[in-house]
């Protein structure tokens, strides 16, 4: 095999990042691949789940599992190697003493506590250090961790299901089930890859969902986030059943009923708007939970609700991502995809910009982002 024919490393690295994308959470999706000027490729290996190794830990080990000796060989790795001690101990130091000789990264670590000084160190080292290919896929597979690092706040993802009129159910709240059985199972894996599923209380109470992911070999549910201004939850709804982090975001006191929930396990938080006069509002503050959720590691924010508590996302301007499923089906009239407005002018419409567009199975999958929402 001649030079021009070898392997791209850092697109191998790449695809063993998105192959944790359900895994990392709340740390970024990381791939790495040891190459040996002699013996290519002798170890590769991503990010486990938190508190696990990092991708090129597990390098290191597929190498020396191998037999093979890591000095002098080069590491592609998506993310820049961190150099502080988290869960597990610095990358970049076991690096520096696995003898490597090159780092060939993607980007550096929007992380405060690496931000650059992985690259110091490696540099200090006598490692030379090459970054920037792969950037923009990396920064893609881990838009939720960037949005964290930098804005403090989740990527917010909204999934809707609808016909091809617009309508998520008939009047009568029936939805049950516009799109078909593997549009619902691609809507599983987005709710994989997201640290956690967000809904409103008139869905808890409407269809009392359970919102967790059912797909084969699954090793991480999202956390679940209700919006209950008013603490309205049954004790016994579904979604409060399963053993994952449950957070209820209140604005009304109700003493009585946060203790039940408290009792069951729940996290229940009193985060209530405010007027301009400084007064207590009776629904909950959005941004201010966007910014709690953030202090709690979640990176992805997956929203799944009615088209009122939709509207109320659109209509504040925190929605960064449409994921919408259309049927081939006319619903007439029913309930909107979010209720929000009325709007005066066209320009005061939000624009989103498409992404892709799929057939997943008879129903089509749309992808579009709100413009201007990835800028940071």
């Amino acid at each position: 095999m001649t030079h021009a024919e070898q392997p791209d490393h850092i697109t191998q690295a790449l695809r063993l990042a998105e192959s944790a994308m359900a895994t990392t959470s709340p740390n970024p999706r990381v791939g790495c691949v040891l190459v040996s000027p002699l013996s290519g490729v002798i170890g590769q290996g991503h990010t486990q789940q938190a508190g696990g190794p990092h991708a090129e830990i597990m390098a290191l080990r597929d190498a020396a599992a191998k037999g093979h000796a890591t000095a002098g060989c080069t590491a592609y790795v998506t993310l820049e190697p961190c150099c502080h001690h988290g869960r597990t101990g610095p990358c970049c130091d076991a690096l520096i003493a696995a003898g490597v000789k090159k780092v060939v990264a993607s980007m550096a670590d929007p992380n405060p506590l690496v931000a650059g000084q992985g690259f110091a160190r490696l540099r200090a080292a006598g490692i030379e250090v090459e970054v920037g290919r792969g950037a923009a896929e990396s920064r893609e597979l881990n838009i939720g961790f960037f949005s964290r690092m930098i804005r403090k706040t989740p990527w917010v993802r909204m999934k809707v299901a609808a016909s091809l009129d617009g309508q998520t159910a008939l009047l009568n709240g029936q939805s049950q089930w516009i799109t078909g059985e593997a549009a619902r199972a691609d809507g599983h894996a987005w709710r994989a890859r997201s640290c956690a599923v967000l809904t409103g209380i008139g869905t808890v109470l409407a269809d009392n969902p359970r919102l967790d992911v059912r797909l084969p070999d699954v090793m991480r549910q999202p956390h679940v986030v209700i919006i209950d201004s008013q603490l309205e939850t049954p004790l016994d709804a579904l979604i409060l059943g399963a053993d994952r982090p449950r957070l209820i975001y209140f604005a009304v006191q109700n003493d009585a009923k946060k203790q039940a929930l408290e009792a069951l396990g729940v996290t229940v938080i009193h985060l209530p708007g405010k007027t301009l006069t400084g007064q207590e509002t009776a629904k909950v503050d959005l941004p201010a939970m966007l910014r709690d959720l953030a202090l709690r590691e979640v990176n992805e924010l997956h929203i799944e609700a009615g088209n009122k508590l939709n509207g109320s996302w659109v209509r504040e301007g925190l929605v960064d991502e449409l994921l919408l499923y259309l049927a081939p089906k006319l619903l007439g009239t029913g309930q909107g995809m979010a209720s929000f407005g009325p709007l005066h002018t066209l320009s005061e419409a939000p624009e989103l910009v498409f992404l892709s567009s799929d057939m997943i199975g008879q129903d089509l999958r749309l992808r579009a982002r709100f413009a201007g929402r990835d800028r940071f």
